[in-house]
């Protein structure tokens, strides 16, 4: 077994917990701190590295960011302080953990569990997972391989920017029941089943937790759509995955065959 730290930078709560990398289950229960208001770099690092500092796991550690992630670098910052963009987030948090920590957009992260151990096992073709809550995360994976920094929550349908107008934020700012945001969510759908044509999407981020309320209302043409199945879960898992990806093959057990001379 091997066991892997995961945390996810979320907009309301930075949570992280050990993650048994072959099953995807966590091994402990997950401990959650308040996102610091603003989301600035040092004020998170902070929050990072006492999660790290509470589970006392050693080894490399993985960590979700809620924008695009290219080499370790944060490129993009839509929910959280500007001093993101351009920065070596994996230098900054390596240096304040102690520990090697490896980054990944936060919806790839939850697309990646949700593929491996989630409503996407055994789905062939393509596959969007979209987060729904301060925005809108996606993550666009085909027979299992991620299309990383896809940034689907960001396109516009007509003069109306996709995650301002549908996320699980704009249901509440707007005070949409659940019909309501469906009607919109379902448009968005839509948009992307006739961008991709994926076979399956699966919807996470808070609102999978209330896939009753709204499962009913989101019908397509082509494509099902289903609730994710690891929740809130899903981004500690999909980071302690990527982490776990870095580490060095273990070594070649001696064949049992060999004589000795």
């Amino acid at each position: 077994m091997t066991v892997i730290l995961g945390i996810d930078i979320g907009g309301s709560g930075i949570k992280g917990a050990p993650v048994d990398t072959a099953t995807g289950q966590l091994v402990a229960e997950r401990r959650r701190i308040p996102t610091p208001e603003g989301a600035a770099p040092d004020d998170v690092k902070a929050v990072v590295a006492e999660l790290v500092g509470h589970f006392g796991l050693p080894g490399p550690v993985g960590v979700t960011f809620p924008g695009i992630v290219q080499r370790g670098h944060t490129l993009s910052a839509a929910n959280v302080h500007k001093d993101w963009i351009g920065l070596n987030a994996d230098a900054l948090f390596t240096e304040a953990t102690g520990h090697d920590v490896f980054l990944i957009n936060d919806a790839d992260a939850a697309g990646l569990a949700e593929a491996r151990f989630g409503a996407g096992v055994g789905q062939s073709g393509t596959v969007l997972v979209l987060t729904f809550g301060t925005g809108i995360g996606s993550a666009l994976i085909h027979d299992g391989v991620l299309v990383p920094n896809t940034e689907l929550g960001h396109l516009w349908l007509r003069d109306k920017h996709a995650e301002t107008w549908a996320s699980d934020r704009a249901r509440e700012r707007d005070d949409l029941n659940w019909k309501q945001w469906s009607k919109r969510a379902c448009t968005y759908l839509q948009h992307l089943e006739l961008l991709f044509s994926p076979e399956l999407f699966i919807i996470g981020g808070g609102i999978s937790k209330k896939a009753e309320k709204w499962q009913p209302h989101l019908n397509l043409e082509r494509s099902r759509v289903v609730p994710a199945q690891l929740q809130n879960e899903a981004g500690i898992v999909g980071a302690a995955m990527m982490a776990a990806g870095h580490l060095p093959p273990a070594p070649a057990k001696p064949s049992r065959s060999a004589k000795k001379v």
